[in-house]
């Protein structure tokens, strides 16, 4: 995908925050029958992205939807008969994707002085709506969970200025980046701590391409599981390297911050991914969590090519693709097969309960 592809993306995310433009697309898609073990009735859903538009059972199943904790899936209390659990599962897949407070992800901007690519990413604390209804005490990179998109090209002198407007210390790692010791983010063994109110400045070349990632490590388990974390993208020089695609998208796993999450958000709140028919999309698999996540695609395999930003001797195909803490998985997708198709973690209690589909649940829109 190019810089032009990126830049539309984020304009019209901006210019349209309610989703009216997303929910024109999937109306479009409302005479499919039902697919992937999503309803017919996802399809007369709101838009995609930033700010999906809140349905009129948004407010019904925020007290419907199971939460659960950090570390372990849920047990949701039996319901009566199998007709509450129909509404209740139902209502849930109608609300998505449910209107949240606080949003993730987008391109950090940046800017090249004497020839260096420089960033600043601010750590601060945010309230943040993780499932309508459900919201948690954050610790954010510039107000947003995940982080945002740092985007640099391999070879690229990267200046990264990292301000503390936290209560506590914190440094901020470079996850699969080669650089010099000092730089690495590990404070006491190679900085000191960033305290409050202090600005610590990262600079290192870009290297190796690919998925990459930024997160604290200092109290890592309190901070990265509050949302310090990012994605942190290395274009290649040689653009041949990658296999063709049309759009990208970018999943970070997580399961701290309030409970099961995709991109910062569980379902119903999470987004659905859009596609036209015959796109090739590209997923880039972030897992930020302290759990393994095989991730399924309902109707259409992964084209796995490559992992940790290396690419793969072998490319191969699958339809769950298993990512542990700390791994980056990049797989094609080619869209052709019309419908709203179910995107889950595949061990089932991160998914779906007695109570209908939660956590780590989405669709692909393919239309």
């Amino acid at each position: 995908m190019n810089e032009k592809t990126i830049a539309v993306r984020e304009a019209a995310d901006d210019q349209d925050p309610g989703g009216t433009l997303a929910r024109r697309t999937l109306l479009g898609a409302i005479g499919l029958a039902t697919i992937g073990g999503l309803t017919a009735g996802v399809l007369g859903l709101t838009g995609r992205a930033a700010g999906p538009t809140r349905l009129s059972t948004a407010s019904s199943v925020a007290t419907q939807t199971p939460t659960h904790s950090a570390s372990h899936a849920v047990t949701a209390a039996p319901v009566a008969t199998h007709a509450d659990h129909d509404a209740q599962a139902e209502a849930a897949v109608k609300a998505f994707p449910a209107k949240t407070e606080g949003t993730g992800l987008g391109e950090l901007e940046s800017r090249v002085i004497e020839g260096v690519r420089e960033f600043a990413i601010t750590a601060q604390r945010i309230r943040f709506e993780v499932t309508p209804g459900n919201f948690a005490e954050a610790i954010s990179f510039n107000g947003r969970v995940p982080g945002p998109i740092i985007r640099a090209t391999e070879g690229e002198r990267v200046r990264v200025k990292v301000t503390n407007k936290l209560d506590q210390t914190t440094g901020v790692h470079w996850h699969g980046q080669r650089l010099t010791n000092d730089m690495d983010g590990v404070p006491f063994l190679t900085q000191p701590t960033i305290k409050p109110g202090e600005t610590f400045i990262y600079e290192f070349v870009a290297r190796p391409f690919g998925t990459h990632m930024y997160h604290s490590h200092h109290n890592a388990t309190e901070q990265v599981g509050r949302g310090m974390l990012g994605p942190l993208i290395v274009t290649p020089k040689d653009g041949g390297v990658d296999p063709r695609y049309d759009t990208e998208e970018v999943i970070v796993l997580n399961e701290q911050l309030g409970g099961l999450t995709l991109n910062g958000k569980g379902f119903p709140a999470t987004a659905p991914f859009m596609a036209k028919v015959g796109q090739r999309v590209r997923f880039r698999f972030l897992n930020e969590g302290q759990q393994i996540h095989p991730m399924h695609l309902h109707g259409m395999p992964f084209e796995v090519f490559a992992r940790d930003g290396y690419p793969l001797p072998q490319p191969f195909k699958c339809d769950t693709l298993n990512i542990a803490p700390g791994e980056r998985w990049d797989a094609i997708v080619v869209a052709d097969a019309p419908g709203a198709w179910a995107f889950h973690c595949h061990i089932l209690g991160h998914a779906e309960a007695s109570t209908g589909m939660f956590g780590m649940v989405t669709a692909l829109i393919v239309s």
